[in-house]
């Protein structure tokens, strides 16, 4: 049996972002698979972050695909100035979508992989009937707002059961793992059936390379998912 390959994300969040193009060439020289950009409107979150601006930004920075996490009220009103300017993947949260499936069609109606988070304390009951539709899930292992909190070990649980769902349904959707992502904690993620992680201050920092931290990172998991 082939070992699923476990794809890494480097979040921007955590990035220097006066030379925010320079980092994301970093991370995709360094075998990245998405960069993962977090989107903050200060009111589902209290930080408000970036927008579609600084993804076309860094969209002629690399061709790999530019994964949106919306941590946002309304998302509806910004999906196509997101894709409009680069994003592969866009995820919206479920706590702020009353009608997910309208959500998704609508991320697929133009033309980009639709993604769906929960944040630790949202059961994954929520959606269920949206999984067969969904690209990629993404399980909140901290409560988002925050770059570098810590890994919420509780989630691990959450991890399994979405991994043991897809895996009975036969389901296509990535398993995606964002908060708190290190080489100490990742190991609990995938093995739990985690297969892309979201890491930011774990890869962007001054103690190593983009390039060390990553392979630190996947060094960490080499064996966990066969």
């Amino acid at each position: 049996m082939v070992e699923p390959r476990i794809k890494i994300a480097p979040s921007i969040l955590s990035a220097d972002f006066a030379r925010l193009g320079e980092q994301v060439v970093e991370a995709d020289r360094a075998g990245a698979d998405y960069i993962h950009v977090d989107v903050m409107d200060g009111q589902f979150v209290p930080p408000i972050t970036i927008g579609s601006v600084v993804v076309a930004a860094i969209r002629p920075c690399t061709d790999i695909p530019l994964d949106v996490h919306l941590m946002i009220e309304s998302p509806e009103r910004q999906l196509e100035q997101f894709a409009r300017a680069g994003a592969a993947i866009i995820t919206v949260h479920a706590e702020v979508c009353p009608d997910l499936r309208q959500e998704v069609r609508a991320i697929k109606a133009l033309g980009v992989k639709a993604g769906v988070s929960v944040n630790p304390a949202t059961p994954i009951d929520i959606i269920d009937y949206i999984l067969p539709e969904l690209d990629l899930v993404l399980v909140m292992s901290v409560n988002p707002g925050y770059a570098g909190q810590q890994f919420m070990e509780d989630v691990v649980d959450k991890i399994a059961l979405v991994r043991e769902i897809l895996d009975q349904r036969g389901l296509a959707a990535e398993l995606e793992v964002d908060g708190g992502i290190t080489a100490d904690t990742a190991p609990k993620a995938v093995a739990a059936g985690a297969r892309v992680l979201v890491a930011g201050s774990a890869i962007f920092n001054s103690k190593k390379s983009v390039a060390q931290a990553m392979d630190r990172l996947r060094a960490s998991v080499v064996g966990l998912t066969g």
